[in-house]
């Protein structure tokens, strides 16, 4: 007897709107490539695992879809004889499904039992056939992986150029203010020759060119040494402060009587030294003999696949699920699953997901696309997981985290503690996120009448400023910077200082003197490490080395004490604050104040920045102007009831989505009206009760503080993310962690989808950005 669900299912064919979630399932990284394949839901075109976890099965009966296409991949057999080609520019060569594997495909009824459906049924024909022709959900989702989108601006296709006037050959080889003959910028409007920017791999430069820019107003520049007889070359825009494309390069350069058929390539473009740049890091990969490190496969050895630019991502992810409170929280098991109605769309079981597989070692295996041979000997590094949907949920609606641009690992780490703390999807467990709160307090000691002021700041990471001296260093090399001890930067850290303000006390004029300290320690202290320098007007990161051994060390000296029994305490201004309070630097705000930026943006990145310097905070708000909830005052979680912004609610409600809901969604989605709408479609049955911080009555500093003031204090370097380039948003990033090798402890270097034991660390920790310590 035949299937009775085809003639009934009502099929469509998928949308551009619809994502296709045929590469692996939605619940766990099972996939096509595995021996029972993948079903996917002719229905809703949800992927299910159709082997021993048989997530298909769990969402056919939850949903009743019973109806599926099984797609079962296998890799052509093809024997790597030499080592791949050397990659020549920032993209992954096009390299169709069908070269690479051999797919079968099935129709199957889930709920009839039966598997070999005619999939030329009309009714289901069209359907299988837009399934397999649709853009796959990472596809879809994800531009083409580091290929750079260069576009013109307005100042290249406005250019106003001066009377045509060739330029002697004499005169293009050097610059017009020093004596470099490399690494020049011809200017497009006026014909001047400037040196540019310092380079990275020793490539030198004056900012001549740059200069020029700023004196005359003329933007837009194109490197001598880059331009081919093709037309290609580096132009960059002053105004936009940019990499661009001149279309019209060949007619703005005859201006000046350079003919593009005659001229040659003589040094690296920007894309080729980013290139070399990134793959330096290919040389910690090897022994100081240069013999290849071996992989290592297993439990909490699983690599992550680079998306794109998304090695950010994976250090920061790397070093989370290795925390205890991560792998209690998101290491059980994806058996049952949270009941999502869509799975990829829900940040619990993406979670979940992500940490059955990095800590299952289910997934940690070699690459059985490669095959060894005499050539190549060597056991091949893991495929590595692919988090295309956790990346696309965890950067929905955010203006940067969205993109297939590098991003801040930091910034990155700080944007998914939000979003972790705000799930209340898995109501009543833990929140892995705690074991990394502390409060710092800070003391304020006016200079006149002696009186104090405390008060406390709840953080989950300390920014440390690192200080920067340049040693000698030999012609041609690349700067060196004196190494710097982490108890220097902590000192600094929480070194008193004299700040501006007036006592209200009374009323005197001469200042405070202010100091933070520890009032309570984390489980898991998070450092990030600010090597910043100004080299010719352009913040650049530099590697200072700083050192921070393998030996657990005491933190006991930096706990406050709190306030003593002689100390007098200045009275509050106006009502005292009941509910948790964010003091900002004053010395810093008012820097910022007077840069211009609103005030409530200033006490936001303050906040966001431990409350630290105002260049801190400057660099923080330049990467979050965009941010939907920059003009929103901080919300600290204290007693008082949430408002919501009218407008946006106003704009839910035309939609139909209004009252209690709309308000609970707002906040939830920290007023981010897409996200809000889609909180509220992902959440059907919530009412739209907003918890309070406490109960009416209840005194909100009962709430018990994050962190233990208990003594003593030890923590010990488990894990830290490093970067390699001179900008956090180029370059590359990896991760190093203390795992347990058999009856050794080792360090495990996480470079995207290759795990392989290091030797030595020592090396690496400069690079660190974000160090992970535990308490021990």
């Amino acid at each position: 007897m035949g299937c009775t669900h085809v003639a009934a299912a009502n099929l469509s064919k998928p949308t551009l709107a619809d994502s296709v979630y045929r590469e692996d399932c939605t619940q766990c990284f099972d996939s096509i490539d595995d021996s029972a394949g993948l079903d996917v839901c002719l229905k809703c075109f949800n992927g299910g695992c159709a082997g021993d976890r048989n997530h298909a099965k769990l969402h056919s009966s939850t949903r009743r879809h019973p109806l599926v296409l099984n797609i079962r991949r296998t890799r052509k057999r093809v024997v790597r004889d030499e080592p791949p080609p050397k990659m020549s520019k920032l993209a992954i060569a096009a390299e169709t499904e069908a070269d690479r594997y051999d797919t079968a495909l099935t129709v199957k009824c889930l709920e009839c039992g039966i598997d070999d459906i005619d999939k030329s049924d009309p009714t289901i024909a069209a359907t299988v056939d837009a399934i397999m022709k649709a853009n796959t959900f990472s596809r879809k989702e994800e531009v083409k992986a580091w290929e750079q989108e260069l576009t013109s601006c307005e100042h290249i296709l406005t250019l106003q150029q001066g009377e045509p006037q060739p330029i002697e050959s004499q005169d293009l080889g050097h610059c017009s203010k020093c004596d470099l003959k490399e690494n020049l910028w011809l200017c497009l409007e006026c014909g001047a020759l400037g040196c540019g920017r310092a380079q990275f791999g020793g490539v030198g430069g004056n900012s001549h060119a740059l200069a020029h820019s700023q004196e005359s107003s003329h933007g837009v520049a194109v490197k001598l040494g880059s331009i081919t007889p093709e037309g290609n070359a580096d132009v960059y825009c002053y105004t936009c402060d940019d990499e661009r494309v001149d279309e019209d390069l060949g007619t703005h350069l005859a201006n000046w009587g350079i003919i593009l058929a005659e001229r040659q390539k003589t040094e690296k473009s920007l894309t080729e030294m980013q290139i070399e740049q990134n793959l330096r890091w290919e040389f910690s990969m090897t022994t100081e003999d240069g013999k290849k490190l071996t992989p290592l496969f297993g439990p909490g050895l699983t690599g992550l696949k680079n998306l794109g630019n998304s090695c950010y991502l994976n250090s920061i992810i790397q070093c989370l699920f290795d925390m205890p409170s991560f792998q209690q929280r998101y290491g059980g098991g994806v058996e049952n699953p949270p009941d999502a109605p869509i799975p990829a769309e829900d940040l619990e079981t993406q979670l979940l997901k992500l940490g059955d597989g990095l800590l299952s070692g289910r997934y940690s295996k070699p690459d059985s696309d490669v095959l060894v041979s005499e050539h190549s000997p060597e056991v091949p590094h893991q495929k590595g997981l692919q988090p295309s949907m956790l990346k696309h949920l965890i950067g929905r609606g955010h203006a940067e985290f969205s993109t297939m641009r590098q991003q801040d690992a930091f910034e990155f780490l700080q944007h998914l503690i939000k979003l972790i703390t705000r799930s209340k999807h898995a109501a009543g467990l833990s929140d892995p996120t705690q074991a990394m709160r502390f409060v710092v307090e800070q003391r304020l000691q006016c200079l006149g009448c002696k009186k104090v002021r405390y008060s406390s700041t709840e953080q989950d990471s300390i920014f440390i400023d690192v200080p920067i001296e340049k040693v000698p260093a030999e012609d041609g090399q690349e700067p060196k910077y004196k190494p710097v001890s982490l108890k220097d930067c902590l000192d600094n850290f929480t070194a008193p200082e004299t700040v501006e303000l007036t006592c209200s006390g009374c009323g005197s004029k001469d200042g405070f003197t202010k100091r933070q300290l520890f009032k309570t320690f984390p489980e898991a202290l998070v450092v990030n490490a600010r090597k910043m320098a100004v080299v010719n007007w352009v913040p650049i990161k530099v590697d200072v080395p700083v050192l921070v051994g393998d030996e657990p060390f005491a933190l006991d000296s930096y706990l406050s004490k709190g306030q003593q029994p002689d100390e007098e305490v200045l009275p509050e201004e106006g009502a005292a604050a009941a509910n948790p309070v964010f003091v900002p630097n004053a010395e810093a705000l008012a820097m910022l104040e007077g840069m211009g930026f609103p005030r409530v943006r200033c006490e936001k990145a303050l906040h966001a920045t431990g409350n630290s310097t105002a260049d801190a905070a400057m660099e923080w708000l330049f990467g979050h102007m965009d941010d939907p909830d920059i003009d929103m005052p901080i919300n600290l979680g204290g007693g008082d009831t949430y408002t919501a912004d009218p407008e946006k609610l106003a704009m839910l409600e035309s939609m139909g989505l209004g009252g209690p809901r709309a308000t609970k969604a707002l906040q939830e989605t920290n007023g981010d009206v897409e996200r809000a709408i889609e909180w509220l479609f992902s959440h059907p049955d919530d009412e739209g009760e907003i918890e309070q911080a406490a109960n009416a009555g209840e005194d909100v500093n009962k709430v018990a503080e994050a962190g233990s003031s208990a003594m003593p204090a030890n923590f010990q370097l488990q894990s830290i993310a490093c970067h390699k380039g001179t900008s956090i948003h180029t370059g590359h990033y990896v991760a190093f962690i203390r795992k347990k090798l058999g009856d050794e402890v080792s360090w495990v270097l996480f470079n995207d989808e290759k795990v392989v034991k290091v030797i030595d660390v020592e090396e690496m920790k400069k690079f660190a950005y974000v160090y992970f310590f535990k308490r021990v």
